[in-house]
C-alpha cells in the first residue's frame, strides 16, 4: 500500500512556484534521486511513491533513517549550503518528483524573501528531527530507531506517513 500524501509543510504559495521550476521525473524502485558525497543539483519534491533516506555506516551498509513520502521536499539542507549530499534518497517504490535545479530554487528564494522564513522553519525543524534520530542511533547502533522501521526492514512492511523536508 502505498503512502498518503502528508500534509505538507510548505505554504501553497511556495508549492505554486516550485511547480513552475520543476522537471518532472520518475523512479522505479531502487533509483537513485541522489546520492551521498555527490555534488548538490537541485531538491525533490515527492509527488507519489516513497523514497527511503539512507546514511552510508561502512562498508556498503546502510542505515535507514526514514521514508519520506508525498509533500516530502528532499536536499534542502544541501542546496541551501551548496556542499555535497550529505546522505543517500533512494526511491523505495515506484515514484514520481518534482526537481527544482539548485539555481533555479535560490533564484526564487531571492525573488520572494517570504518564502525565506518558511524555508529556515523546514531547516530547523529539519535539524531538530536528526539531533533525536542520530541520538537514538547512539544509543542503540546497529538497530532501527523505530518500531515501524522494524517492520520494514526486517517484514517488508510500509513506514506510515513522512512529509519533512530532508
Amino acid at each position: 500500500m502505498p503512502l498518503q500524501p502528508a500534509p505538507s509543510k510548505l505554504s501553497p504559495e511556495l508549492l505554486q512556484a516550485l511547480r513552475g521550476i520543476k522537471t518532472v521525473r520518475q523512479f522505479p524502485k531502487g533509483a537513485l534521486l541522489f546520492q551521498q558525497g555527490f555534488p548538490v543539483k537541485g531538491v525533490y519534491l515527492v509527488e507519489s511513491g516513497e523514497v527511503r533516506i539512507l546514511l552510508p555506516t561502512g562498508q556498503r551498509q546502510k542505515q535507514l533513517l526514514e521514508v519520506a513520502g508525498p509533500g516530502a521536499l528532499l536536499g534542502l539542507s544541501d542546496s541551501m549550503s551548496g556542499e555535497n549530499y550529505r546522505v543517500t534518497a533512494e526511491a523505495g517504490a515506484q515514484t514520481i518528483a518534482g526537481f527544482n535545479p539548485r539555481q533555479d530554487f535560490l533564484e526564487l528564494l531571492r525573488a520572494h524573501g517570504d518564502f525565506c522564513v518558511l524555508v529556515v522553519r523546514l531547516l530547523s525543524e529539519d535539524l531538530h528531527g536528526l539531533y533525536h534520530k542520530f541520538r537514538s542511533i547512539c544509543a542503540h547502533p546497529g538497530r532501527p530507531r523505530h518500531r515501524h522501521l522494524d517492520e520494514q526492514l526486517n517484514e517488508g512492511g510500509k513506514i506510515g506517513k513522512a512529509g519533512n523536508a530532508r
